[in-house]
């Protein structure tokens, strides 16, 4: 359905799947006119779900990870190509538990259950930090096109919910986002080297849109900053083009990240012929379903 990396040229495929997947808009956790900018945007950013107590928490177990030398060393932890400083650190709410009963919230599943119109389970979770001064950028990708060619994830029925830990302003490198880029998917160019991985979370080089689908999607739709307070989540599906800038500030600009996925779309070998990533990138042994929302 969504061949990417093969050709060699780009192609754009027009989405082959629905956005939201329930019907039933009375049993619905948001409100209708939340439900139809998702649809239409990709995106929703939602404040005052986590009260302060709570956001202080994930703020002082967030600090606790990435002070941990422990962690550090781990295969989860991800640094900065040339400072060294902790880029993001995976599989999270494994390392944590305060951080597992965040991702199994019922406030969050509830969300996820009905979007995707299943029942869920945590296809990656991670905390990027982005440090101040030498924060570096994560360049312009659809989560999608890398999950289903790296990880054999088939169809678009997963999204990702954002938690921002620090202020996210338009200085410190927020997300940045392509309202209504959700609808197209790129097929881009370029073979994916073995272990692609290892340099991808680091700086993405490939599974990256090529200049003019970039700029069409813009010249559209525009673009939409993720700015926001401590506690702010960005909802967005997983086939949503985003990407951020560095940060020369001297804010870091952190979020933690949970990626829900259908239990109906669990992953399989990989669509672009590849070794499947590393369990802590992507569940594949793991999967379990997050307990049943009331």
């Amino acid at each position: 359905m969504y061949p990417s990396r093969q050709y060699s040229s780009p192609m754009h495929i027009h989405r082959q799947d629905p956005v939201i997947y329930s019907n039933d808009r009375q049993k619905a956790p948001l409100e209708e006119a939340l439900l139809d900018q998702y649809e239409k945007k990709g995106f929703l950013f939602l404040d005052d779900l986590f009260d302060d107590h709570e956001v202080a928490d994930m703020q002082r177990h967030m600090q606790r990870l990435r002070d941990s030398d422990e962690i550090k060393h781990r295969a989860e932890s991800i640094t900065e190509e040339s400072s060294g400083d902790v880029r993001s650190v995976f599989d999270v709410h494994k390392l944590s538990h305060f951080f597992q009963n965040i991702a199994q919230d019922p406030r969050l599943v509830r969300m996820a259950e009905y979007l995707l119109g299943d029942d869920v389970y945590l296809h990656q979770t991670r905390l990027n930090y982005k440090p101040g001064f030498r924060g570096k950028d994560f360049y312009w990708h659809s989560d999608f096109e890398t999950w289903h060619t790296e990880d054999g994830m088939p169809r678009m029925r997963a999204l990702s919910m954002s938690i921002s830990l620090t202020p996210n302003d338009y200085h410190n490198g927020p997300l940045l986002l392509i309202p209504g880029s959700h609808q197209t998917f790129i097929s881009c160019v370029g073979e994916t080297p073995d272990n692609n991985y290892l340099s991808s979370l680091k700086k993405q080089d490939v599974g990256i849109p090529d200049d003019a689908s970039l700029q069409s999607l813009i010249e559209q739709n525009g673009i939409e900053a993720a700015v926001g307070q401590p506690g702010r989540i960005i909802l967005f599906d997983c086939n949503l083009l985003h990407g951020s800038n560095s940060n020369i500030t001297s804010s870091p600009r952190s979020n933690l990240f949970f990626v829900y996925n259908a239990l109906s779309n669990r992953v399989v070998l990989p669509f672009g012929n590849t070794a499947p990533r590393p369990e802590y990138i992507a569940a594949r042994k793991s999967i379990k379903g997050l307990k049943k929302s009331d």
